[in-house]
């Protein structure tokens, strides 16, 4: 297994137009955490904070609007994906390549496909809700070189999804998938590049959204899909590994009608972060997030995030996280 310092792609954002990257592991507060994220932090967490400046800065090709994108490690590129196509721009902002969906859109449903680089920079996996842009009957998925944009394997899905999320998968240089497809439910999948393309694999389970990977990438943290649990899962063999119901969390959650949101991960190896939303009886949203014991499935209590809605919040499995600050870049917490 690779340690999470190798797994740990580049954080990216869009700030005014402009692809930033960034590197979590160079921003460190003045005074460095006391104790481990599991050692009893409170409701307030005592938290220390330091946002983070961008380590390199792309402009995207005139007209195009990403909605995905990634750096590798070097920083030497950016690659980015649009409803249409996903472009590799230079620090510059010169195309290197683009790689275009064919046939040309023909839908007008909600769909965002997903980019991600892979750890050792040398290809682009590429998630393409097709079924949804009208292109075809279902979704596919690709993996492109990246240093050309060359298609060097390419698989069709039996889904229809809206969009999807990447992993890698630390097993054995595969990687992960994640397709939500609304009421119709999710998947979560499995690809290998071989000498013979792309070979993916359905993994067996049905209806649980992927929210996060353990430090160690042994773990699948999902949501239901009907939000009633969290379940850990594991990839070697897809046994479920703990279940965190609503009930667990107290009277409170089930009385308030709660559910759990597709939202959290690990905060480190030995605590989950869970969140809860709901409506309270005047109609006004809220969320609460809950540290969970990531062996036993324990609710250890409220967990203050300083995140301003339930999805401003990314675990970087240390025991620090991410959110967002007021100009759009991240801002790195960590548990004193």
């Amino acid at each position: 297994m690779s340690d999470l310092s190798q797994q740990r792609p580049v954080v990216t954002r869009m700030v005014d137009g402009e692809i930033c990257a960034y590197r979590p592991d160079t921003a460190t507060p003045a005074a460095a955490p006391g104790s481990g994220a599991s050692a009893g932090a409170s409701t307030d967490s005592g938290a220390g904070s330091v946002e983070l400046a961008p380590v390199a800065v792309f402009r995207p090709v005139a007209g195009d609007e990403p909605v995905s994108r990634a750096v590798p490690a070097d920083l030497a590129r950016a690659y980015y994906a649009t409803s249409d196509a996903v472009v590799c721009v230079d620090p510059a902002g010169e195309q290197l390549w683009r790689y275009a969906f064919e046939p040309a859109q023909g839908g007008a449903w909600n769909h965002t496909p997903n980019c991600v680089v892979a750890p050792d920079g040398r290809t682009v996996w590429v998630y393409q809700p097709d079924a949804m842009a009208g292109r075809a009957d279902a979704d596919r998925w690709a993996v492109l070189d990246a240093a050309t944009g060359a298609l060097l394997g390419q698989a069709d899905l039996e889904t229809a999804g809206h969009g999807g999320e990447q992993w890698v998968d630390a097993g054995g240089g595969a990687m992960l998938l994640g397709v939500g497809e609304g009421q119709d439910g999710t998947t979560v999948h499995r690809g290998t590049l071989t000498e013979d393309g792309l070979r993916v694999e359905r993994l067996p389970w049905d209806d649980r959204c992927a929210i996060g990977l353990s430090p160690d990438g042994r773990h699948l943290l999902t949501v239901d899909h009907g939000q009633d649990d969290a379940t850990v899962l594991a990839l070697a063999d897809g046994e479920v590994r703990l279940t965190v119901a609503l009930g667990d969390f107290g009277p409170d959650a089930e009385e308030r009608e709660a559910v759990v949101e597709w939202s959290g991960g690990y905060l480190d190896a030995d605590t989950l972060l869970l969140v809860l939303v709901g409506e309270t009886e005047d109609e006004e949203e809220w969320f609460r997030t809950y540290r969970v014991d990531a062996h036993d499935g324990r609710v250890l209590g409220e967990f203050a995030t300083h995140g301003e809605h339930p999805y401003d919040l990314e675990p970087l499995g240390d025991g620090s996280w991410l959110t967002t600050g007021p100009a759009g870049h991240p801002v790195r917490w960590f548990v004193r």
